[in-house]
């Protein structure tokens, strides 16, 4: 079974998630600890009420240095809006989830509503999410896992944000519960092979 480190911006929705599924079983994983970088961010609230050790840190050194306070095996970035630079021991075990299909809509800047904004004027007929492994820059590092979803002429940023959390929700998951079966080093290893 993963521990994870969850870091956080916001209301915690992916925490929420995370807590659920564990608790039913369907993710061979369970939260250590929880960071965010905005001290009255209401995720910081729900990993209280969920009994998580919490904290509010705004800088890599002091994130770095509460991870180390516990047995961490994956550093997940849930909604965590800023560029996070692990300490070596974390180095290829941070994961993030990115609200389209990369290489499409990502990048510096690319979060949130900004993404979901750019999908609806482009005209996509298709999104999605991708979770990756982060490497230190924004959205470029291994593939874990995608999902795609359709969309309807009609949607607006709003609805094609909560189609793809909706996604979100049962793919983050899986793609935790696919490192804790291959093993950090298949993706690692995958991506190295396949660089251009």
């Amino acid at each position: 079974m993963l521990k994870l480190a969850v870091l956080l911006s916001g209301s915690g929705r992916t925490l929420d998630n995370f807590h659920e599924c564990s608790e039913k079983g369907s993710l061979r994983a369970q939260v250590e600890v929880v960071v965010s970088n905005v001290a009255d961010a209401l995720g910081l609230e729900k990993a209280r009420k969920y009994g998580y050790p919490s904290f509010f840190a705004t800088d890599n050194a002091t994130i770095n240095g509460i991870l180390s306070e516990y047995s961490v095996d994956i550093v997940c970035l849930a909604g965590y809006l800023k560029l996070f630079v692990p300490k070596k021991a974390f180095e290829r075990r941070v994961i993030n989830i990115h609200p389209s299909l990369i290489p499409a809509f990502c990048g510096k800047g690319f979060y949130g509503h900004h993404v979901h904004s750019a999908v609806q004027k482009r005209g996509c007929t298709v999104t999605g999410c991708t979770v990756h492994f982060a490497n230190g820059d924004y959205d470029e590092g291994p593939i874990i896992l995608q999902r795609c979803l359709e969309l309807d002429y009609e949607d607006d940023p709003e609805t094609i944000a909560a189609k793809v959390f909706a996604v979100e929700c049962q793919a983050f998951p899986d793609a935790l519960n696919m490192v804790e079966e291959r093993g950090v080093d298949f993706f690692w290893q995958r991506f190295e092979q396949n660089a251009f």
